[in-house]
């Protein structure tokens, strides 16, 4: 999806003209992947423009670094008036933000330790990441040849920037099959997640998602999807799934902040279906609640203007 420009990204404590907004090129995490981020978004509201579930945000980029070893220069705090200074500055009611700490130019080398530490808050309109005609009818998925990260190869807790070389390259090979998304397996066989977003199935009215311990990151979307699901009245569990388990289930969604909700239609040409009744019943809580619709939820929304 190409970039939708705007005028101003956050850089060291201040706002800086979009084209103004660059690096070295001997940047460390350029060459190293050295880096951690969050993607968030922001939704309209009847108050105006709010972030959805901030804090948490922010909490899980710092809890990211300290996987790392990253020693953020600011507090939390401050990052979180930063994401909702950047939104005002360029005046958007709905946005995607992307928060991200790297280690910047002055150091080479493996060892990241020396290296300074910078951060930078983007922002720009983004539409829901795997399509409107996705969000209605659902996607097709396929399961990677490539395997999710072992977790003691690399630290699958934190959002690591150089970690997403994996997921795109499952992305790209589904892309060249002709499918939407793809589906990774944790080395020991069992399902993960996709490329950038948790996995939830419908199996005998029961809804399940994989644990972390199959190599999911624990997602923001995902803890509030089961908290929606949960007051709806469904079952949910964590539960280590094979592959067999997304072709007999009886209903699949995927959930993500860049992807939202989104019904699965197939899995390896295996047919799931139209998307069932208890996930267009979550999809549907979903999206009131972003927009500040469902008052047991409104403590979830950061507005940009208070």
């Amino acid at each position: 999806m190409p970039l939708q420009k705007v005028d101003h990204i956050w850089m060291d404590g201040e706002l800086v003209a979009w084209d103004d907004a660059k690096v070295h090129i001997l940047t460390h995490s350029l060459h190293y992947g050295s880096g951690v981020f969050e993607g968030i978004r922001a939704y309209t509201t009847a108050q105006g423009a709010a972030v959805f579930r901030l804090t948490d945000h922010i909490h899980r980029l710092f809890d990211s670094a300290k996987v790392y070893l990253i020693d953020i220069p600011y507090t939390r705090e401050v990052l979180i008036e930063a994401v909702k200074a950047t939104v005002r500055a360029n005046n958007l009611d709905a946005c995607y933000i992307r928060p991200i700490v790297y280690l910047g130019y002055g150091e080479m080398g493996l060892n990241p330790l020396p290296c300074p530490v910078n951060v930078s808050i983007a922002v720009w309109p983004w539409g829901t990441y795997l399509g409107e005609k996705g969000i209605r009818e659902g996607v097709r998925c396929k399961i990677s040849s490539w395997q999710r990260h072992d977790p003691n190869a690399v630290p699958i807790a934190a959002k690591g920037t150089g970690m997403y070389g994996n997921s795109s390259m499952a992305k790209v090979e589904a892309l060249n099959a002709g499918y939407d998304e793809a589906i990774l397996l944790s080395p020991q066989g069992y399902v993960s997640e996709c490329t950038g977003e948790n996995l939830f199935i419908v199996k005998k009215g029961r809804i399940l998602t994989p644990p972390t311990s199959a190599g999911a990151l624990e997602g923001i979307t995902q803890d509030s999807v089961t908290t929606i699901a949960r007051d709806l009245g469904y079952e949910v569990a964590e539960s280590n799934l094979l592959r067999t388990d997304l072709y007999l289930a009886e209903e699949a969604f995927l959930t993500g902040t860049a992807a939202e909700v989104v019904p699965i239609r197939s899995v390896d040409d295996r047919v799931i279906g139209e998307p069932g009744p208890i996930t267009r019943a979550i999809q549907d809580t979903y999206f009131a609640t972003v927009r500040g619709e469902v008052d047991r939820y409104k403590n979830w929304l950061e507005h940009v203007n208070v």
